[in-house]
């Protein structure tokens, strides 16, 4: 009983340990779901807000707006197709490895740019603005060069497979035609037909009806010479006559005829 008991014991905790284990991690799950759903409504916001910005504020705010606003749509852009592809190709993790660098230079200039945003002095945002822009120039475009390669390469193996599959379909569809290729031979003997079998046979055949058609024309031919014009066809009933009994043949088993007689 008391084994019994433990056994009951330990069953009960690792049910509960169970239920501890999927509770905490739907509870992470749901937490991270919650955190990209404010992230990505964060984004969207700071993103309005930025276009607003640089249409109703002209100037230094109108130029700092467009400068966060293009570091991010175009770091945001790269980070979407290098995680897509990397789902797909193991090569794309060192790519990956570049953009988290580079991802450190876009937050810092990111975080600038917002520090400015509150500067009072705009003469001193103003004087600094080439030197913001020329840095932005550099981040965007080494972020473009990873976005365009990793398409590049996903298109350069889209077109592989397909050149592939193309060169395989024309394979098979020459294998397919294959049978319109072999000679009459091979698909007698695939028909389980002799070819000389075939031919003989055919002869044959034909030598037969030819004899017989000739030898039917023959019959017809000498049939209708000895017959005269107003004698009736094979068809047609002849009229019913009296035989004359003194011309029929007489044969050994027939009985004579009784004679008449005059007294």
């Amino acid at each position: 009983m008391e084994a019994v008991a433990a056994i009951f014991g330990l069953l009960f905790l690792l049910f509960v340990a169970a239920g501890v284990f999927v509770t905490v991690k739907a509870v992470k799950a749901a937490k991270r779901g919650v955190d990209r759903g404010v992230a990505q409504a964060r984004r969207t916001v700071e993103d309005t807000t930025l276009r607003a910005r640089q249409l109703a504020q002209p100037g230094v705010a109108g130029e700092l707006a467009q400068l966060r606003l293009s570091l991010r749509t175009s770091m945001r852009a790269t980070q979407d197709v290098l995680h897509a592809g990397a789902a797909e190709d193991a090569s794309l993790s060192e790519a990956l490895g570049l953009f988290e660098r580079l991802s450190a230079h876009g937050h810092e200039l990111d975080d600038e740019l917002k520090r400015l945003e509150r500067e009072p002095d705009r003469a001193s945002v103003a004087s600094r603005l080439p030197e913001l822009r020329e840095r932005l120039e550099r981040i965007t475009h080494s972020a473009e060069s990873l976005r365009w390669a990793a398409r590049d390469r996903a298109r350069q193996f889209a077109d592989d497979d397909l050149a592939t599959l193309g060169e395989q379909i024309d394979m098979e569809a020459g294998a397919l035609r294959h049978w319109a290729k072999e000679p009459l031979e091979d698909r007698l003997q695939a028909s389980g037909e002799a070819p000389g079998t075939a031919a003989g046979g055919a002869g044959a055949a034909a030598s037969g009806a030819a004899a017989s058609g000739t030898a039917a024309s023959a019959g017809s031919a000498g049939s209708t010479a000895g017959r005269k014009s107003w004698e009736p066809a094979e068809d047609e009933t002849p009229a019913l006559t009296a035989r004359d009994p003194r011309t029929q043949p007489t044969y050994p088993w027939q009985k004579a005829p009784r004679k008449e007689r005059t007294t």
